[in-house]
């Protein structure tokens, strides 16, 4: 592709990198793209282009090429997303933890795409310490449900939650079904739901997670402690739910 035909497509023409300038090659490039996300030439949520054309693009080899990309990352201006490329970062997902946590209308309200995905889910024999926070007998059945919830098909958070299993036999079905829980919920006719504890605090993702949300190793979540219950306070639901710290900003209402 000329000169002409490159910047035709909206990327103008290839910057070079000066070599003698006093300027490392990798903050040269880094600089040069940084550029591009500010004026929205990448735009947030796009895919950068990969390794190869970059390296070709700025006629340096694929190291120095890494050391640009991850001095964006840590500038929290591009993610990468395990298997799926890097990808320009979008502005952090405003989400309310309030009376009524709703992650299906936060995400709509961000005029964004929310969905959820059912991971896997087992019946097992509740705990002394689920028990308390259900207020339910130890040993009781319960559904430890796993699901991913996505924004515009990118993962956000992974989530464990645990809830009767005699009271709500067929929930991870209707959570595979409508991508909800308060879908689910209204199903089993919970027409409305509240939350009555939330705890946060941050961590370190384990494998797992990190690889569902496409981290690094060593990546830092935000994690949130809940138990959600009918409006007159009889427990419902509880788990944790582990959110990609740069892609959420947590704010919490009376």
């Amino acid at each position: 592709m000329g000169k002409d035909e490159s910047a035709a497509a909206g990327r103008g023409p290839a910057p070079s990198v000066v070599r003698g300038s006093g300027v490392s090659a990798w903050r040269q490039i880094a600089d040069a793209l940084r550029d591009e996300i500010a004026f929205g030439v990448l735009a947030a949520g796009e895919r950068m282009p990969t390794e190869a054309e970059l390296s070709l693009r700025f006629g340096v080899n694929r190291h120095t090429l890494r050391r640009a990309i991850a001095a964006l990352a840590a500038d929290g201006l591009v993610r990468a997303d395990q298997g799926r490329g890097t990808f320009v970062a979008e502005r952090p997902l405003p989400y309310p933890i309030g009376r009524r946590t709703r992650f299906s209308a936060a995400v709509v309200a961000a005029a964004r795409t929310p969905g959820r995905i059912l991971l896997g889910a087992v019946v097992e024999a509740a705990t002394p310490a689920l028990a308390r926070r259900l207020a339910i007998a130890p040993g009781a059945p319960l559904h430890r449900i796993e699901t991913m919830s996505v924004v515009d098909g990118a993962p956000i958070s992974v989530a464990t939650g645990w809830l009767s299993a005699d009271r709500f036999p067929d929930f991870p079905a209707l959570i595979a079904e409508t991508g909800s829980y308060t879908a689910a919920f209204a199903r089993c006719g919970i027409a409305d739901y509240v939350r009555l504890e939330t705890r946060i605090r941050a961590a370190v993702a384990d494998a797992d997670d990190a690889l569902r949300l496409g981290l690094p190793a060593g990546a830092a979540v935000l994690v949130t402690e809940s138990v959600d219950g009918d409006p007159a306070g009889a427990p419902l639901e509880c788990g944790y739910t582990r959110f990609a710290a740069d892609r959420i900003e947590l704010t919490v209402s009376a």
